[in-house]
């Protein structure tokens, strides 16, 4: 069976360190600094570790279950992405489709430049450009640049309209950037979702659970927590317990109107793990093959050669020695970040602080979920730390 429980030591791996990666969570749980999590550390098809500590629930004291449900925020972005590419697959999309022959509210759009003088676009932005983040927009948290400040006026990260109504209003408001000229982190991958609908005439919810979830075995990834699954749902501190203003966290209890390719998938450690076994098995899983082996090995190489990271606040979540695939940081040298990693590896993360990686060149992949919104690079670096040092060939 696929991700069955093994020794460690079977798929090289060590398991005294594997506990002690349990072990320093739990010091993390103790100092109340951590409400609870679930670590899944995978290789060759196996599963060495799938453990929990702490609580799901600090207000209720409950003990985290393996099968806990966690917002996964930015973690959607790699699901919507390979729905985008199933439809590349298909000949029903291009990369090099203009975003608005698919929506046209996103032809002709302008740039604030430097001064805040409007210019117009030298050239419409491209599905790709939605997926390596390379299409002039941005999120209203990443500055405070008067398009930025738009968008929070706006309310873009409201859940309460549709995804047809939130890509007219993004439309509405001028680019940071021309398309195509600079990596700027946004929100892409939402206007990704509608272009998905549009083109395969199903709602995002649908086209991904037929498609992706259902073929793959993920009953229990959605945007939203069916009732009976209530008492499932991870939750951070009330307070930040480092003193910082705690971020209010999406609720996932309703079926929001907004589906946020971007942001909006509430999934279990499990789940998250098929994806990224199929990721690792280049597009195919139990006999199930949803991409071609290149499409994957395409999805996770560099996209952005010498196109410039835009602000700080982007590169802040782009590492030293990184580049960006389509919908994937990927790792282009051994040296230069501040964690381990080979090259070739690729991973991403969620605002709430889940996290993974996938390492092709170990046959290996590391899930980390958690909720912990103002703690989540700490607790990404530190888990790729002690990942890797079980490493043992």
């Amino acid at each position: 069976m696929t991700l069955a429980s093994v020794s460690p030591e079977k798929i090289g791996l060590n398991t005294e360190r594997l506990q002690r990666l349990m072990t320093v969570l739990q010091a993390e749980v103790d100092k109340k600094r951590l409400p609870g999590a679930v670590a899944l550390v995978a290789r060759h098809g196996k599963t060495a570790l799938h453990a929990s500590v702490g609580q799901l629930n600090p207000a209720t004291g409950v003990a985290m279950p393996l099968e806990a449900r966690f917002r996964i925020y930015s973690m959607t972005k790699p699901i919507v992405s390979v729905a985008a590419m199933l439809l590349v697959e298909r000949g029903q999309l291009l990369l090099s489709d203009a975003v608005s022959s698919h929506l046209p509210e996103f032809a002709g759009q302008q740039v604030a430049g430097s001064d805040d003088h409007l210019q117009p676009v030298l050239r419409d932005a491209t599905v790709h450009d939605l997926l390596r983040h390379t299409a002039g927009l941005t999120y209203e948290f990443l500055g405070a640049s008067a398009v930025q400040r738009q968008y929070s006026q706006l309310r873009l990260g409201s859940r309460e309209r549709t995804l047809a109504d939130f890509t007219r209003q993004l439309a509405s408001v001028a680019l940071m950037a021309q398309p195509g000229s600079a990596f700027e982190y946004s929100r892409a991958t939402d206007v990704l979702g509608r272009v998905i609908e549009v083109v395969s005439g199903q709602s995002l919810p649908d086209f991904l659970r037929e498609q992706i979830f259902e073929p793959l075995g993920m009953p229990d990834t959605a945007f939203n927590v069916p009732p009976a699954f209530h008492d499932h749902i991870a939750e951070p501190f009330v307070r930040d317990p480092d003193g910082g203003i705690q971020m209010r966290v999406i609720d996932v209890r309703s079926d929001p109107v907004l589906a946020s390719g971007g942001g909006g998938l509430i999934a279990t450690a499990q789940d998250y793990a098929r994806f990224l076994q199929f990721m690792l098995n280049r597009g195919e899983l139990d006999g199930v093959r949803l991409l071609g082996p290149r499409t994957v090995d395409f999805m996770t190489s560099d996209h952005l050669g010498e196109i410039p990271v835009a602000s700080a606040g982007s590169r802040a979540l782009l590492p030293p020695g990184h580049g960006f695939g389509l919908g994937f940081a990927v790792r282009q040298q051994l040296g230069g970040a501040p964690v381990p990693g080979s090259v070739g590896s690729y991973f991403w993360g969620g605002l709430a602080g889940t996290t993974f990686f996938v390492d092709p060149a170990l046959d290996l992949f590391a899930i980390l979920m958690l909720q912990a919104p103002n703690q989540r690079e700490y607790y990404r670096m530190l888990f790729c730390d002690l990942v890797y040092a079980a490493v043992l060939d």
